[in-house]
């Protein structure tokens, strides 16, 4: 008996889905033969496997987009094949089941198993370019989604690749200004260094003791570095401060203190008004570094949190080295007075919590003194 009902051929073409290539996997030589006559009006790439194992074979080599696939099969049944071509990984290639068996069963059997549609022997050749006709379209939306998936994923490798250099660009030209910064503050603190020798190892201790009360204050690594980078300026302004005055080795009349307590203005003048977070930083410092916890300080007068942090830090900092330091009107307290100077002054001079966190680090504040002598 004839399996295949043979009308008439059709003109008509479907654009687009010509070429595409069909393999059918059926053990009989004639309906094999007839399945080929049928598609190759439409001008499909046709191949043929009599066994489960030719086919898959021939999915390794070639870029099949749809299977004509008989369920009644020798080796491997069209079951056991389908589950094969399902477990190909990445690629989706639709599947028409094809059997002489017209059952519910086998019918629910092929679709569980993962095919995409059933023809039934013998076949209509109308029904089948139908089926096949509206597979190619869907393989044919799969390919085209795969390509534009890998268009949109190159475009995005591209455009991280991109970001990536922008971002490593945009690091090179942090650092480049994180170097400028340091300059400036080497600079400017050099400047003070000529008016006042004895505070070349003196900025340097200053920030290093600024940056273990920060981290103790619970600052951002941000915040810590800043502060790290501007306390040094906070005497720039005795640049402004006569020589007589500033290197008197004797007490200061009150005329001269009046004087030398000019260096907060000198200073906050000279680094202020700049959009630089550095400046904006070390001027405030060196205006407030002089004010004290219970109002009595300079040049304002402020007192507790109205005075900024980065004043009340370098504050209690700046005493202790000051204390602890050779000056042309002193010779250096040892640090056990320095002590109980500075534990006598919390509450009044210093901010509470601050010479609790320098007691607290004792430790790391003597090895930095030991480290950075003058």
């Amino acid at each position: 008996m004839n399996l295949f009902s043979l009308a008439d051929n059709p003109a008509e073409t479907h654009a687009g889905l010509e070429q595409s290539t069909i393999l059918i996997v059926d053990d009989e030589e004639y309906d094999v033969s007839v399945l080929e006559q049928l598609l190759s009006v439409r001008k499909y790439r046709l191949f043929s496997a009599c066994t489960g194992v030719d086919a898959l074979m021939i999915l390794e080599s070639e870029d099949v987009d749809l299977i004509l696939l008989d369920i009644m099969m020798p080796d491997m049944n069209g079951y056991e094949i389908l589950r094969e071509i399902r477990a190909l990984k990445e690629r989706y290639i639709p599947v028409i089941m094809v059997t002489a068996l017209d059952n519910k069963e086998n019918k629910i059997k092929a679709l569980e198993e993962g095919s995409d549609d059933f023809l039934t022997k013998p076949i209509d050749k109308y029904e089948l370019y139908a089926r096949v006709h509206t597979l190619l379209r869907m393989r044919h939306y799969y390919k085209q989604m795969a390509i534009t998936k890998q268009r949109l994923e190159n475009e995005v490798a591209r455009r991280t690749a991109e970001l990536e250099k922008a971002l490593k660009e945009l690091q090179w030209l942090n650092n480049k200004l994180e170097d400028s910064h340091k300059e400036i503050v080497e600079r400017l603190s050099s400047a003070a260094e000529f008016k006042d020798p004895e505070t070349a190892a003196h900025i340097q201790r200053i920030s290093y003791y600024c940056g273990v009360l920060a981290r103790g204050m619970g600052m951002s690594d941000d915040e810590i570095n800043l502060l790290v980078q501007a306390s040094p300026m906070h005497d720039i302004g005795k640049i402004g401060v006569p020589d007589h005055i500033l290197l008197k080795p004797g007490k200061l009349t009150l005329e001269e203190f009046e004087k030398m307590k000019e260096h907060t203005l000198i200073g906050h003048k000279i680094l202020s008004g700049s959009d630089s977070p550095l400046l904006k930083l070390a001027s405030e410092i060196a205006l407030s570094h002089h004010e004290k916890y219970d109002g009595s300080g300079y040049p304002y007068g402020i007192s507790g949190e109205d005075i900024p942090l980065s004043g009340r830090i370098v504050a209690v900092v700046d005493v202790f080295d000051a204390l602890t330091s050779r000056r042309p009107y002193k010779e250096p307290f040892s640090n056990e007075k320095a002590y109980e100077i500075i534990q006598r002054g919390s509450g009044s001079h210093f901010d509470p919590r601050i010479v609790q966190l320098f007691f607290d680090n004792l430790p790391e504040i003597a090895r930095i003194q030991s480290q950075h002598q003058d």
